[in-house]
């Protein structure tokens, strides 16, 4: 054989390899891409706990729908349906009954039973953090029949409540667990769900492993990784390099870069919330309407929410989202006035203005929005110092009522409006996790008893109709936007499904390429 055909043949030979090198290599990362078996998802926030009956915000919330199961849940077309009950129904205006499954497992081994049931509810009856949603459970009302049926009352009609049951505060724990673990318990979470407590890295990163005696659908992997990274940009740039899977709350900033991004994509979807400008109404000078509605005459809301949100939710027109039942679109607006302020503050007796503090928390479209309202209000007089808090440590300054002026959100979690107004609104829930503005208004309260007690029906949306009047005359805190979740991953992230709550379902995540 001739050299020349020599050379020939073992080019060809190792041409041949390298193709076969390259191909295999590409079918192995397609490969790894589906037999992926760890979820890594970035936050904005650590949750606080991850007892459900200890906290009511979306950071913590969004861990635990992912380790805890409520009695029942929603399916895709928002109807109630059976989850941890095998059946349920409402016996009259007050009296409920769970037929409840059999041979359900909690993450510790023990088998859930009634008394597990029974002990969860009449907790979050007790537990201020989500008393705006569970104290109308008379606890001594419970009833248990042989069929594993538990029934109970409430002290008082509320036609939201089922609804109030299928969020994180309605889960069902191991009273053992909750027993032994005492006060350490929201570092040591015990649920039925498809994901199971390993560690917690405060401030870092929660780790969570797949419950392998899980009652429902499997998760298709093993691991789930929640790390806060309060920073978006951050977020982003840790998508981008693989580094996380998923990221919540994509910066308007960075939402044409993921775009561009062929490896990348958006999933968007208008939610139930609404982020406001809150007064502590206990405080002077806000406890002057003519304050309150001074300041919101010399803010041109449109333009703050265009500036900072660019795009992402729309501008607030009221005190909840346009998404939920019986929202009223004829309630006063406040047009920019600078003159109509500089009116309303001399009449209040602050004709030169006053000095006040504005707090938000870490997300960069807050400090815009505060940055921006900052320098509009100084054109009235009134000399804003803009506070940035770690999340943690502001809802507890909120909840104590340290606050004066500031800047959070609120989500309404289904679309019946008490769940939308009654938390920000009434006299119940002043400080726990939801009344931060110290707001007292007898009649909205009377209202909004009344609303959550009678049938959905022309009266009770006159009900509502009247709460958003008379919050429009108040102004106890000032509606800014009505909110959209943003939320970013990688191409081969399938099946991710987010929900207008602001928490969202992880274990149904798929990968595929």
């Amino acid at each position: 054989m001739r050299k020349n055909s020599i050379k020939k043949i073992v080019l060809l030979l190792i041409s041949a390899l390298m193709l076969t090198s390259v191909v295999g290599c590409g079918g192995d990362e397609q490969a790894n891409k589906a037999k992926k078996d760890e979820l890594i998802v970035a936050t904005a926030y650590d949750a606080k706990s991850l007892d459900p009956h200890a906290v009511n915000e979306v950071a913590a919330s969004n861990v635990m729908v992912q380790i805890y199961n409520t009695l029942i849940t929603l399916d895709k077309n928002g109807k109630l349906i059976p989850s941890l009950a095998e059946s349920f129904e409402q016996i009259n205006d007050v009296t409920y009954k769970f037929k409840i499954k059999k041979g359900i497992k909690f993450h510790n081994g023990e088998e859930m039973t009634v008394d597990d049931v029974i002990f969860s509810l009449k907790r979050a009856a007790t537990s201020p953090a989500v008393a705006n949603l569970y104290s109308d459970i008379d606890v001594d009302s419970f009833e248990v029949s042989e069929d594993n049926t538990v029934s109970f009352k409430l002290k008082s009609p509320n036609t939201g409540f089922l609804y109030n049951l299928i969020l994180p505060g309605g889960s069902i724990l191991s009273q053992k667990a909750v027993e032994k673990f005492g006060d350490d318990y929201g570092m040591n979470p015990i649920g039925t769900g498809p994901f199971k407590f390993v560690n917690w890295k405060k401030g870092d990163r929660i780790e969570l492993e797949k419950f392998d005696d899980y009652f429902g659908t499997k998760p298709a992997f093993s691991k789930m990784v929640i790390r806060a990274i309060p920073e978006a940009t951050n977020r982003t740039i840790e998508l981008e390099s693989g580094g996380v899977d998923v990221a919540y709350e994509i910066s308007a900033n960075d939402i044409e870069r993921i775009k561009e991004n062929k490896d990348l994509k958006l999933t968007r979807l208008i939610d139930n919330s609404t982020q406001y400008l809150g007064f502590n109404n206990k405080k002077e000078p806000f406890n002057d309407i003519r304050v309150r509605q001074a300041i919101h005459y010399a803010l041109d809301i449109p333009s703050i929410v265009k500036t900072a949100w660019k795009g992402v939710g729309k501008v607030a027109e009221g005190p909840m989202s346009p998404n939920i039942n019986y929202f009223n679109s004829d309630v006063k607006q406040y047009e920019y006035n600078v003159e109509k302020a500089k009116e309303l503050l001399a009449e209040a007796g602050y004709p030169n203005g006053f000095k006040t503090k504005l707090w938000t928390n870490e997300k960069q479209e807050r400090i815009d929005m505060a940055t921006i309202i900052q320098s509009q209000l100084k054109e009235v007089g009134i000399e804003v110092k803009v506070e940035t808090l770690e999340w943690g440590s502001y809802l507890e300054k909120l909840s104590n009522g340290e606050q004066e002026m500031f800047i959070i959100g609120w989500t309404g979690q289904s679309s019946d409006p008490d769940l939308a107004l009654y938390g920000p609104l009434s006299k119940q829930t002043l400080g726990a996790g939801a009344n931060f503005s110290f707001f007292i208004n007898d009649k909205i309260n009377n209202l909004l008893l009344k609303g959550r007690s009678i049938k959905d029906s022309p009266e009770r949306k006159d009900i509502y109709y009247e709460i958003q009047e008379i919050f429009a005359e108040e102004i106890p805190w000032i509606p800014l936007n009505n909110g959209e979740a943003v939320v970013g991953s990688a191409k081969y992230v399938q099946n991710l499904e987010l929900t207008p709550f602001g928490f969202h379902p992880l274990y149904k995540i798929t990968f595929g390429e």
